[in-house]
């Protein structure tokens, strides 16, 4: 006896739409799960400048471009000192509150800002000081003086990085400003080269690097083809 053959049943449109919507609901909420599953991606925020810093003038650093100053990088002009009976000049560095660069404090000379090498790390737990700091000071001695004296890491020094710590929306970032700075007799010359900062909070930096991203975690690989 032949079996009676089987008709396919037909859905009903409004059921089909039903299954078509359910489809597409779990697809996004896959790609969903799968989007957070991957971490927030490290990046570098690089500047490049060409910025001549004459005496007697100031350079206002803005990190980010939000038109706040994170730091300021002040050529004081040639003026009479009169606790040291001298003539001097320098490059400070002053920043508002919450932000700071990375130094030293050298006893009675006061607080100094590191000249670092390209591929130095700049972040948690390293030697910040707060507020004010020299990068390089000179001093031209009148009375019965010896000359002209300089002091500080920055004093005739290419493309050293000053490594800052700031603050942005209420977390702490990390960057750095690239410098040039040459002191003949009393006249400074700084040139601000180039500035970066990490966007991710507390992550630190490395001086010099200019781009740059790291990701981890499982199911980000997998979601972007990984083997």
């Amino acid at each position: 006896m032949k079996r009676p053959t089987r008709v396919p049943s037909q859905l009903s449109e409004s059921l089909h739409k039903r299954l078509n919507a359910y489809a597409l609901v779990a697809s996004a909420a896959g790609v969903g799960m799968l989007a957070l599953a991957q971490p927030a991606e490290a990046r570098i925020v690089y500047t490049p400048s060409h910025h001549v810093i004459a005496p007697g003038h100031t350079y206002h650093l803005d990190l980010v471009g939000r038109g706040v100053t994170d730091f300021n990088l002040i050529n004081s002009a040639l003026r009479w000192c009169d606790g040291l009976s001298a003539y001097c000049f320098g490059l400070e560095q002053t920043a508002p509150r919450k932000n700071s660069a990375m130094g030293y404090y050298s006893g009675d000379h006061g607080t100094w800002d590191s000249a670092l090498t390209a591929g130095r790390r700049i972040g948690p737990h390293l030697n910040f000081h707060p507020a004010f700091g020299d990068l390089a000071s000179g001093f031209v001695f009148s009375l019965g003086g010896d000359g002209t004296r300089s002091y500080g890491q920055w004093v005739n020094v290419k493309n050293r990085y000053l490594g800052l710590r700031f603050v942005i929306k209420g977390k702490t970032h990390y960057g750095w400003a690239r410098m040039s700075v040459e002191i003949k007799g009393t006249n400074l010359v700084a040139t601000l080269t180039g500035y970066a900062y990490e966007t991710i909070p507390n992550k630190p930096i490395i001086a010099g690097k200019t781009k740059g991203s790291e990701e981890t975690g499982t199911l980000g690989a997998l979601a972007r083809g990984a083997k």
